[in-house]
């Protein structure tokens, strides 16, 4: 195998597997940048659905990013990033490769964080990668420690739990962009969230995985405090995007009830780590007895009394 796998190097001139990723990665930019230029050179794509592509984001959150930025000015082309874990797959990196972007992306896991250190882009592009487990005490600190502050392009926030009580915290940086993943499971109408644990672990927290982050409508109003708009969610039903008010120009401002998507993903498992993907009306079921805080009245409710789960 080793063999053939050389053979099939030599032939397209490239000397290791890392060449084979690189060729790979490079002919993916170059299809997102063609792209890239059909959907936004004459200003016909209206809505961020209408925008989204895959190039390094786990949905369509590469185009939508872009298409944000053809509607925004960004003065400080800036980003941070926190829940990268190795950076493969995360909502910034084609910002970095594409755009030229800086950055600040940090995760809890040391090995993440040492790969990210070792990749190419790390010494390619102007990229600080910092080991932490973030909860809405430090979450000022790390940021401040990394020399990132004030006005900045986008901050992309997905820790798989304390979304809401982290995003509340931040305060130290004012970006023109917030992406924030949302858990579609709590629907749209009811503002609430996990509670705050600073320990708080999704896989730990109920072994469905179904457990964790904030509603749309939760979201929502806290964007509104901090002075954002929600632009939309992306097709699959799990991040939502918000702009800083003062630099919405043309684009629409769109409600929790619009903007809610129904996730068709199904990530739900069984106490052995089995997927089961249960429909969408069966997940509330697994985690029917667990609390969420009403983030309004700052009230625990179990799931049971706020849904009417039998």
């Amino acid at each position: 195998m080793k063999q053939l796998i050389r053979k099939a190097l030599r032939k397209f001139g490239m000397a290791t597997i890392g060449d084979l990723g690189r060729e790979f990665e490079a002919n993916r930019m170059l299809t997102a940048k063609l792209l890239i230029e059909q959907l936004f050179s004459d200003g016909s794509v209206k809505t961020i659905q209408e925008s989204e592509f895959r190039v390094f984001s786990q949905w369509g959150e590469d185009g939508i990013i872009q298409y944000l930025l053809h509607n925004i000015i960004i003065e400080n082309d800036m980003f941070v990033e926190f829940g990268v874990e190795n950076y493969l797959e995360s909502n910034t990196r084609f910002l970095l490769l594409n755009n030229n972007w800086s950055g600040l992306v940090i995760d809890g896991v040391p090995d993440n964080v040492s790969f990210i250190k070792s990749d190419d882009i790390y010494w390619r592009h102007e990229l600080s990668a910092d080991c932490a487990f973030i909860d809405k005490d430090n979450i000022n600190e790390l940021i401040s420690r990394n020399g990132v502050s004030g006005d900045i392009g986008l901050l992309s926030v997905d820790i798989d739990g304390n979304d809401y009580w982290v995003w509340e915290s931040i305060d130290v940086i004012s970006p023109r962009i917030v992406v924030c993943e949302y858990n579609s499971l709590w629907g749209a109408d009811l503002s609430v969230s996990i509670p705050y644990d600073e320990s708080f672990i999704r896989s730990q927290a109920h072994y469905s995985n179904l457990y964790f982050g904030a509603s749309i409508t939760a979201l929502t109003n806290l964007a509104n405090a901090k002075g954002y708009s929600l632009v939309g969610s992306n097709m699959a039903g799990n991040n939502l995007f918000f702009v800083r008010n003062d630099q919405f120009g043309d684009l629409a401002v769109t409600t929790p009830g619009e903007a809610w998507v129904k996730s068709k993903f199904r990530e739900s498992r069984d106490e052995q780590g089995s997927l089961t993907c249960l429909p969408f009306e069966e997940r509330l079921k697994q985690v029917s007895h667990l609390p969420l805080v009403n983030t309004e009245d700052g009230k625990q409710y179990s799931i049971r009394e706020l849904y009417s789960v039998a």
